[in-house]
């Protein structure tokens, strides 16, 4: 059987938009709200009684599936992935389930799960319990990544190539080049292991997207985001990672093992892509400085010479230059504009500036062998596709693809006017669930980002935000996103989004429902959000009212409590807010693993 508490309310570390809820009886969680706002015009439901009534008649309930898949990640499963080549790592690259794979029951947490450490006490700390996995403590022990100790696990901030610490090796690089002025704030760490190098970044106030495969590195990014540090399941295969151009200030790899010498250096040409015009490529581990190392590394001289010699010559074509190599680090940066690799390229083709526009398309899309092209410019000092503003000036100010224009119908005027809006939207969020602003959610997910509105407005709190931009969304905003110094990523929301179960603190997402309902079901995307969702996780749904009232059928057979709430601009606005809060229950080494 499965072991079930009543609810997220009856904790002291939960939204206090709940805890006036009897703790002996599980109440009707929409007293608690209304009661807990000054606003009587919260209370949705108490108007529409009727409608009400006949959706609790219509609740399907969903049971827990099987203790065995309480790690389960859909369209990264590994027995799945055996079918497919192996060749440029295809087999770990997104395969999701067929539709006659999916799942309709919900995962379970394992027995001994524990609601995770408070940031900043979690980037150091995370329960055994949860991710009950000892490997990486005993594979990289000597490399200080993780650490047993008694009932948790502690993170010391070592990693392969940083012996000293993550802290270290970043001052390390803060003396090579300018990390700490503002100008750097987006960076993506390939090959992250548990994220220390993107945990120590945060404060230095630059958001690092860190990224590891399922592999036999167990729970690398199930890890990571316990301990409310930025991450995603991804590789670097024979696909785009899913960002678009020019999303970050820096991209790192600390012996991350991808072969960017192979192919004819079509994974450094894939970094030249997401880097901004000017941004800076770290490369730590082999082959750098193998004339110290390359015994210990068990490779030929000759052989690490070649490697390096080749990603040498890689970034050559690319038209990088070599900033420094010093010790271990290794540092390129990507030029501000074509101007002059243009002129190179007339005599040296190898690889061409691609000749397509669609550096932004990303998802599924396989890795091009050309030079993704910069937007023209004919001065020599201006940065192709406009300048950026320092951090954290950056988060408010319009972005330049807006302001060039480069945007499908969004101005200057419809970006200022959206920030406004998240001011007043915050302000109400804050009376439904008064916890958002204390520090209860540290991961937190917009699921139809749009703009970034909600991630800039949540900048002042312990939390980040991943950004999802949907690839059916009408805007294609992900780089607007991503020029305000905040971080996301491109989903279809009818596939498994490429992270571990119990990953996300809060889910928000506006408009999500009515943009997928003639695409898929909606149910499937409920249970995505409810696999994703930490036990007592909130979650905050802005749709009109029909759409809602389906959701919330579904949402009460997953066992969250839930709640219409009012438009922040009062009950005559036809789109309506459902809170909701995912119960806490875990699952137990039983055939018949069931909630009680």
């Amino acid at each position: 059987m499965a072991k079930e508490n009543t609810g997220a309310w009856q904790n002291s570390n939960i939204p206090a938009s709940f805890s006036k809820m009897g703790c002996e009886t599980q109440s009707n969680p929409s007293s608690a709200i209304s009661s807990s706002t000054s606003s009587e015009s919260l209370d949705f439901k108490s108007h529409n009684q009727d409608e009400f009534k006949e959706l609790n008649q219509t609740i399907k309930y969903f049971e827990p599936c099987d203790l065995s898949l309480s790690e389960y990640t859909p369209c990264e499963d590994r027995q799945r992935g055996r079918k497919f080549d192996r060749n440029m790592m295809k087999y770990r690259e997104r395969h999701c389930p067929s539709k006659d794979e999916l799942l309709y029951c919900l995962i379970p947490p394992p027995p001994n799960y524990k609601i995770p450490f408070k940031w900043p006490q979690s980037r150091d700390y995370a329960w055994y319990g949860n991710i009950p996995h000892k490997e990486l403590s005993v594979e990289k022990a000597v490399q200080n990544w993780i650490q047993v100790e008694g009932d948790r696990f502690r993170f010391p901030g070592g990693g392969t190539m940083f012996p000293r610490g993550a802290d270290a090796y970043i001052d390390d690089i803060a003396r090579l080049i300018p990390l700490t002025n503002g100008g750097i704030r987006t960076a993506i760490d390939t090959g992250c292991g548990v994220a220390s190098f993107g945990a120590y970044l945060l404060k230095r106030d630059i958001m690092a997207v860190s990224f590891a495969p399922r592999d036999t590195h167990e729970a690398q990014v199930q890890f990571a985001l316990e301990r409310g540090v930025p991450a995603i399941i991804g590789i670097m295969g024979s696909k785009r990672l899913p960002y678009p151009a020019r999303a970050f200030d820096l991209a790192h790899c600390s012996r991350c093992l991808i072969p960017w010498f192979k192919n004819d250096g079509l994974y450094l040409m894939e970094v030249d892509r997401v880097l901004r015009p000017g941004g800076y490529w770290i490369l730590s581990g082999p082959p750098i400085n193998w004339k110290q190392y390359w015994r210990g590394w068990e490779r030929t001289e000759e052989d690490l010479k070649q490697e390096q010699d080749s990603i040498e010559n890689v970034a050559k074509s690319l038209c990088w230059k070599k900033v420094i190599e010093k010790g271990d680090l290794s540092i390129w940066q990507k030029p501000i504009n074509h101007i002059e690799c243009k002129k190179l390229k007339q005599n040296n083709k190898s690889p061409p500036i691609c000749s397509s526009d669609n550096a932004d398309s990303a998802w599924y899309k396989d890795l091009e062998p050309c030079v993704t092209s910069l937007p023209n410019t004919n001065n020599p000092e201006e940065s192709a596709g406009g300048a950026l503003e320092d951090w954290p000036d950056r988060a408010f100010a319009v972005p330049p693809r807006i302001l060039r224009g480069t945007t499908q119908d969004i101005s200057t005027e419809i970006f200022r006017e959206d920030n406004e809006v998240w001011k007043e939207r915050i302000s109400h969020y804050k009376k439904i669930v008064p916890e958002l602003s204390r520090g209860r959610f540290r991961n937190i997910m917009d699921m139809n980002a749009y703009l970034g509105g909600f991630a800039a407005s949540m900048l002042k709190y312990p939390s980040w935000v991943m950004n999802v931009v949907p690839v059916d969304a009408e805007k294609q905003t992900l780089g607007v996103i991503y020029e305000r110094g905040l971080i996301g990523t491109y989903q279809d929301w009818c596939e498994g989004f490429s992270t571990y179960p119990r990953t996300y603190d809060m889910i928000h997402a506006g408009g999500l429902f009515s943009l997928y309902e003639n695409k898929c079901d909606l149910t499937l995307i409920l249970l995505e959000m409810d696999r994703i969702l930490r036990p007592e996780g909130t979650v905050l749904l802005r749709d009109n009212v029909e759409t809602l009232t389906k959701v919330e059928r579904i949402a009460k057979g997953m066992k969250w409590n839930t709640q219409i709430v009012d438009h922040e601009k009062g009950p005559y606005n036809p789109e309506k807010i459902l809170v909701a809060v995912k119960t806490y229950w875990t699952g137990q080494p039983s055939s018949n693993n069931k909630i009680n």
